[in-house]
């Protein structure tokens, strides 16, 4: 554990280091193709600095924050888009860095959409930190609960796990910046369609990265062979193709991918088409009632998930070498606290003798 605390430091350093040269950059040559030359060494280092790090606590979010997000990032703003690109006045280091390889976003929009909702109470994440922390408990006697039923549980575990850590990465990021940030859930398992699901409640900053660099440009290029009516179908398959080989490439660092992941996402894709088509097609003449399209569509992606998706985490042992990390952790913690005792213990004992 201690090895790859120094390996997790020594990432972060060379991501810090890199994302000075990038800032650097962006001051000096102008956005375009000559901008994206001079950083596609920084793009290429982030995708496999994270193969580094073999833990899931701390290899898994570096993987999705720097191999994923942030190159997406700087990928756009080698063209002058993305939240790393403001004008007026150009982004301060302070805020570049955290930006880049964090999942945040500024709260910039003061109308009235779902960006805007009041922050979640401290019981709401209370709740879910409850929950979660059932899972010790739940992994020792994992022999006597159905397979099944333990599938299940670790379904919950994962989005509960996930949010937790991604809401603690926002209040750090929000007390350093001193900024509002938008939410990166919004209660996913009260979705109203898959649409609702994948668009405006799961992960929004994965999806609000998505959809500059691979839903907006593909189409925009499909508009022009099929129309603009149409052109959303393409397009949606291509972000969840996407989607679905990054998280390939994430569950690299612990595991060879076994493409169940990107055949979960493929799949969702091909149903969010279709929804889109229908709901296109009706033109909102007749539409399901939420109260049944929502819990169709959850239903859909929890049975999906444990088909597909949750499978593949298991396959890999992701939840032993989780259990593993928590208990090396606990260790190296009270390890930590009996030194500390000690030494506090030598030093009053020097001062008295």
């Amino acid at each position: 554990m201690e090895g790859e605390m120094n390996n997790f430091a020594m990432v972060w350093i060379t991501v810090v280091a890199s994302l000075c040269y990038c800032h650097t950059i962006g001051n000096i040559i102008k956005q375009g193709t000559t901008r994206l030359v001079a950083i596609l060494p920084v793009i290429i280092l982030f995708l496999f600095l994270p193969l580094n790090l073999r833990t899931v606590f701390l290899g898994g979010p570096t993987s999705f924050f720097v191999a994923w997000l942030a190159t997406f990032k700087l990928l756009l703003f080698a063209y002058g888009e993305g939240p790393l690109s403001t004008s007026n006045p150009p982004l301060p280091l302070p805020r570049f860095i955290p930006l880049a390889c964090f999942p945040i976003k500024i709260r910039n929009d003061p109308s009235p959409n779902i960006s805007q909702k009041a922050p979640k109470s401290p019981l709401n994440y209370a709740a879910k930190a409850l929950i979660f922390s059932t899972i010790l408990p739940v992994y020792q006697n994992k022999l006597l609960i159905h397979p099944k039923v333990f599938l299940f549980l670790y379904s919950i575990y994962t989005y509960t796990g996930l949010e937790i850590i991604l809401a603690l990465v926002a209040a750090a990021a929000r007390a350093a910046l001193g900024v509002e940030l938008e939410p990166q859930f919004d209660e996913p398992y009260l979705s109203t369609s898959l649409q609702d699901f994948w668009g405006r409640r799961w992960n929004l900053v994965a999806s609000g990265i998505l959809r500059p660099t691979v839903y907006g440009p593909v189409r925009s290029i499909a508009s022009r062979w099929i129309g603009r009516k149409w052109a959303p179908l393409p397009a949606v398959m291509a972000a969840f193709l996407v989607s679905g080989v990054m998280h390939e490439w994430i569950f690299y660092n612990i595991s060879k991918p076994t493409w169940d992941v990107t055949w979960f996402f493929l799949l969702h894709g091909v149903c969010l088409a279709v929804e889109v088509a229908v709901k296109k097609a009706v033109n909102g003449k007749w539409r399901l009632p939420p109260v049944v399209s929502g819990p169709l569509a959850v239903a859909f992606v929890m049975f999906t998930g444990l088909w597909l998706f949750l499978p593949a985490l298991m396959r890999c042992e992701a939840d032993v070498m989780a259990h593993r990390e928590m208990v090396a952790f606990m260790e190296l913690v009270k390890s930590f606290s009996i030194r500390l005792r000690m030494d506090k213990v030598i030093v009053f004992s020097s001062l008295h003798s």
